[in-house]
């Protein structure tokens, strides 16, 4: 599958964000104005957030008023089930989410 730079970043900031922590997800997300925001899934005794959500909720923090595209990477097969419910509460439908294995290769892409 051939993405654009743009899209293809996500995949590396995705993949940079699951690997520092050993994460089961790394995930990263671009804003209407192309900022991106990483994120891991955090798993703690007292509460446990996936990647993609977590992303999604940073961008939403600091100020995104839409998400263009995201990307999750996977620790695991098969791959991961992604609804990208949060991805469309902050943009609708139509927004590519790009699931993607360690070495950064495009399982599938999902739409919202």
């Amino acid at each position: 599958m051939e993405l654009s730079p743009e899209d293809a970043k996500l995949i590396t900031l995705a993949r940079a964000s699951r690997a520092r922590t050993s994460a089961q997800h790394g995930a990263a997300v671009r804003d209407q104005d192309g900022r991106t925001y990483t994120a891991a899934t955090v798993v703690l005794p007292s509460l446990r957030f996936d990647a993609l959500d977590l992303a999604v909720a940073m961008a939403v923090s600091s100020g995104a008023k839409g998400i263009e595209a995201a990307a999750l990477v996977a620790d695991r097969h098969p791959e991961p089930i992604v609804d990208g419910t949060a991805v469309r509460d902050v943009s609708g439908h139509g927004i590519n989410v790009y699931i993607a294995d360690l070495e950064g290769n495009v399982i599938r892409v999902g739409v919202t």
